[in-house]
C-alpha cells in the first residue's frame, strides 16, 4: 500500500517525483532583513528529495511579521536570499513553493525589530499569547481595523511579492489561510466583525481571501498558486464553531479559479471530515496534513481522499525522509528545545540514515 507515496503526481504546473511533500514550519532562521541564510539554504537543500517542500511562513511585507526571524520576501534582498535556497532545491531536483503568511494581529512587536502598523480586519486583540525574542509567550498588540483602501493595498501586496518568488525561481506559492493569521481572520467571524462587504455573511468574509488568490493567479498563473486551510482549529483564538458554514462557500468559490492544490490541516473533528468536505466542494489536487505516519498516510491516499500528503515535524531531524519512509529504516526524533532556536544545533545537523 505504501507504494503510492512514491509514485509522481502533478499539481498544477507543478510535477512531484513523490507524493510526500515538506509541510511549511516555521523555524526562526533568518538573518538581518529577514534574508534567508545560508543556514537556510542547506536545510532546505538537505530536504530536496521530498516530492515538494513548503517553505516556512514568509511575510510579504514589514507589516506581516509577527515572529522572531521569520523571512520575508518583499526586499531586493531578501529575493536574492530565497534565490539561493531555490538553486540549491533544484540542484538536488526538487521542487519548492512559498507559503506566504501575513500574521495580521498575531503580533508581539518585539519579535520585529522595527516599527510597523499592526492590521486585522477588525480592531480586536488576539488573546493567545505569542512566543517573544526570548521564545516566552507574550501578549499580542492591539491591531488597528483595515479602511477599504487599505484593503486594497493588501492584494496588490500579495501579487507582487508571488511576482517576487517566481524572481526568486520559486515554483509557486502557497496562501496560508489557516492557524489565525491574516486571512483566517478574515474568513473567522469571532476575528472579522465588519460591517461593510468584507464582513458579516460568509460570503463577505471569504472576499479578501478570494481576492488574494484571484489577484496571485492573474501574476504568475493559477497552476502555480495554492493554499493551506485548517477548518476547526482553535490556534491563535479562532471561533471553531460550524467551520463548514464558512469553507464550503470558499472552497466553491476557489474552485472556479483552477488552482495548482488545496492543503488541509485535518483536525480530526468528530463533528466535521475535513477530507470528505473539500471532495464534495473541491475538484482539484489536495494535500492532507496533520499528524500522519507512513501507513495512515498513504492509507489516505490509497482511498483517495487526499492526492499528496504532507509532513512537518518527521522532516525536522530526517532530512532524506522518503528514502527512510523507502527502505523501512527507522525515523530519528528531533530535539524540541532546539526547534526556534540552537542555529546549525537542531536545524542542520541531523545526519541521513546510513
Amino acid at each position: 500500500m505504501t507504494d503510492k507515496l512514491f509514485e509522481p503526481v502533478q499539481l498544477g504546473a507543478l510535477e512531484l517525483q513523490n507524493r510526500i511533500v515538506m509541510a511549511p514550519m516555521t523555524r526562526d532562521r533568518a538573518g538581518p532583513g529577514d534574508i534567508p541564510s545560508d543556514l537556510m539554504v542547506e536545510y532546505y537543500r538537505q530536504r530536496a528529495s521530498a516530492g515538494m517542500i513548503v517553505t516556512e511562513g514568509t511575510q510579504p511585507s514589514r507589516e506581516g511579521k509577527g515572529y522572531w526571524r521569520t523571512p520575508g520576501i518583499h526586499s531586493q534582498e531578501q529575493i536574492d536570499g530565497w534565490r539561493r535556497v531555490a538553486d540549491a532545491v533544484h540542484g538536488e531536483g526538487g521542487k519548492i513553493v512559498m507559503q506566504l503568511m501575513h500574521c495580521g494581529r498575531v503580533v508581539v512587536p518585539e519579535n520585529r525589530g522595527y516599527d510597523a502598523d499592526i492590521i486585522a480586519p477588525s480592531a480586536i486583540v488576539c488573546s493567545d499569547p505569542v512566543p517573544g525574542p526570548d521564545g516566552v509567550p507574550a501578549p499580542t498588540a492591539m491591531p488597528t481595523a483595515l479602511t477599504v483602501d487599505g484593503i486594497a493595498v493588501l492584494v496588490e501586496e500579495f501579487s507582487q511579492v508571488a511576482k517576487n518568488a517566481r524572481a526568486a525561481d520559486i515554483d509557486g506559492v502557497e496562501l496560508h489561510c489557516a492557524s489565525g493569521y491574516l486571512i483566517n481572520q478574515f474568513l473567522n467571524p469571532v476575528s472579522n466583525q465588519r460591517d461593510d462587504e468584507w464582513g458579516g455573511a460568509a460570503e463577505n468574509r471569504i472576499r479578501f481571501p478570494m481576492a488574494v488568490l484571484s489577484a496571485m493567479a492573474d501574476a504568475i498563473g493559477s497552476d502555480r498558486v495554492g493554499f493551506r486551510i485548517s477548518p476547526g482549529n482553535p490556534y491563535n483564538d479562532m471561533d471553531v464553531s460550524a467551520p463548514e458554514e464558512t469553507f464550503i462557500p470558499f472552497l466553491k468559490a476557489a474552485d472556479n479559479l483552477n488552482l495548482a492544490y488545496v492543503h488541509v490541516v485535518d483536525m480530526g473533528l468528530e463533528e466535521l471530515d475535513s477530507l470528505a468536505m473539500i471532495r464534495e466542494n473541491w475538484s482539484g489536487p489536495i494535500i492532507a496534513n496533520n499528524g500522519l505516519k507512513e501507513n495512515s498516510a498513504a492509507q489516505i491516499l490509497a482511498e483517495g481522499r487526499a492526492d499528496v500528503v504532507s509532513f512537518g515535524r518527521a522532516f525536522i531531524a530526517n532530512p532524506d525522509l522518503v528514502e527512510r519512509f523507502r527502505s523501512g529504516a527507522e525515523l530519528a526524533k528531533p530535539d524540541y528545545t532546539k526547534l526556534y532556536v540552537g542555529e546549525a544545533e537542531g536545524y542542520t545537523n541531523y545526519p541521513a540514515s546510513t
